[in-house]
C-alpha cells in the first residue's frame, strides 16, 4: 500500500484536479469538483480555511483545495479552499461513455453542485431516472446526462474498473441479488406482532438498527414500537416509542452464511444492542474484522458472527449496498 507522501506525489500534486467529500452533516455520500492548490506544512494545517489562512495543527497530512463550484462569498466570485486529508480526496474520474443505467443500479446523480451517491429506483418511458439517496431518503429525477455509474477509489484503483463492470457485478450476484426477493416480513404491511429494526436521528444514533417489535399502528399513519433491547429510564420495561415508516424497515432476510467478507465491504456489526452500518477496513485472522463507523469516525474489532452483509430497504424491496 502506498505511503501518504507517495500517494500525494502521484495523484495530488500541486494542479491535480480532484473530487472531494465530507463528513458534514448533510454532506455525506457527496462529491465536489476542484483542484489541489498546495501541501498544507505541519505548523499550518488546519480544518478549513478561506484563502491561506492556516492556524490548527494535525498529525494527518493535508493538502489546500479548491472547489471549482463552491463559492467562499454570497456573489460567487471567491472559489471556497479548504484543507483536506487525503482520505477526503480521490482524482476526478476519466470521462466513460454514455449509457443506459437500470433499476438498482448504483449511480452518482449531479445535484446541487455535485455528485450524490444513490440508486436508481425507476425508469421512466421519456427516459429519465428516479434516484433514491440513502442519506437524505429524498428520491428525486434525473436526465440520463447527469447520472454516472458508482465507482469506488482505493489504492489507487477504481472499483467498478473503467470498462469493466462485469467482473464486480459477478461477485454481488453470488451474495445476493441488488433485488432481493422480500422475505414473508417484507410482503407485507407492517401489522401489530411484527418484528422490524427501526433507526433514529438523534446524535450518536447515526447509522444503527435496533430490534423491535410493532405495538400498534397510530391514527396518524405512525407506528408505536417496542424495543427489544433497549430499557425505559426506570428500567422497569423495555422502552417504547412512537416511529415513522422512514425510519422502520422489516428484519433483512437470511441471505445465508459467507466464508469471510472483504475490505471495503459494507456491513451491519452488532455493538451496544443493534446493528451498526460500517465498513469492513482491515481482515483479521481468526475470521475477526476491523470495521470503520464514520458516522463517529471509529474503528473497532468484530468476530465474524457480530457481522452481517448490509441491505437497504427501499419501495418495498432489499437493495444490496454499495462498496464505499
Amino acid at each position: 500500500m502506498e505511503t501518504e507522501t507517495e500517494m500525494l506525489n502521484t495523484y495530488f500534486s500541486n494542479g491535480a484536479e480532484v473530487e472531494i467529500s465530507s463528513d458534514e452533516d448533510g454532506f455525506r455520500g457527496s462529491w465536489y469538483e476542484g483542484i489541489v492548490v498546495r501541501p498544507i506544512q505541519k505548523k499550518q494545517r488546519t480544518n478549513k480555511v478561506d484563502d491561506d489562512d492556516d492556524d490548527e495543527s494535525s498529525n494527518k497530512l493535508r493538502v489546500l483545495v479548491e472547489y471549482k463550484t463552491l463559492m467562499a462569498d454570497k456573489k460567487g466570485k471567491r472559489p471556497l479552499k479548504e484543507a483536506m486529508t487525503l482520505v477526503q480526496l480521490r482524482p476526478r474520474p476519466p470521462p466513460e461513455r454514455r449509457r443506459k443505467f437500470k433499476v438498482s443500479d448504483e449511480v452518482d446523480a449531479y445535484y446541487n453542485d455535485g455528485w450524490w451517491e444513490g440508486v436508481v429506483m425507476e425508469v421512466s418511458s421519456d427516459g429519465k431516472y428516479s434516484v433514491f439517496f440513502r442519506g437524505t431518503r429524498d428520491q428525486l429525477e434525473f436526465e440520463e446526462s447527469r447520472i454516472r455509474i458508482h465507482r469506488e477509489w482505493a489504492n489507487g484503483e477504481w472499483t467498478p474498473p473503467f470498462g469493466d463492470e462485469g467482473e464486480e457485478k459477478k461477485r454481488e450476484e453470488k451474495l445476493v441479488s441488488t433485488e432481493t426477493k422480500p422475505n414473508n416480513e417484507a410482503a407485507e404491511i407492517f401489522s401489530e406482532g411484527s418484528l422490524v429494526e427501526v433507526s433514529s436521528d438523534e446524535e450518536g444514533f447515526e447509522g444503527v438498527w435496533f430490534v423491535a417489535t410493532i405495538v400498534k399502528l397510530l391514527d396518524n399513519g405512525n407506528y408505536l414500537i417496542e424495543y427489544q433491547t433497549l430499557r425505559n429510564n426506570d428500567d422497569t420495561a423495555f422502552l417504547q416509542e412512537e416511529t415513522d415508516r422512514l425510519h422502520i424497515q422489516p428484519r433483512p432476510p437470511d441471505i445465508g452464511s459467507f466464508e469471510s467478507f472483504k475490505v471495503l465491504e459494507e456491513v451491519d456489526a452488532l455493538h451496544n444492542d443493534g446493528w451498526w452500518v460500517g465498513v469492513i477496513s482491515k481482515v483479521l485472522k481468526g475470521q475477526r474484522y476491523k470495521v470503520y463507523f464514520k458516522a463517529s469516525n471509529e474503528e473497532l474489532e468484530f468476530k465474524h458472527a457480530d457481522i452481517r452483509l448490509h441491505l437497504d430497504w427501499i419501495n418495498g424491496k432489499w437493495v444490496r449496498a454499495s462498496q464505499v
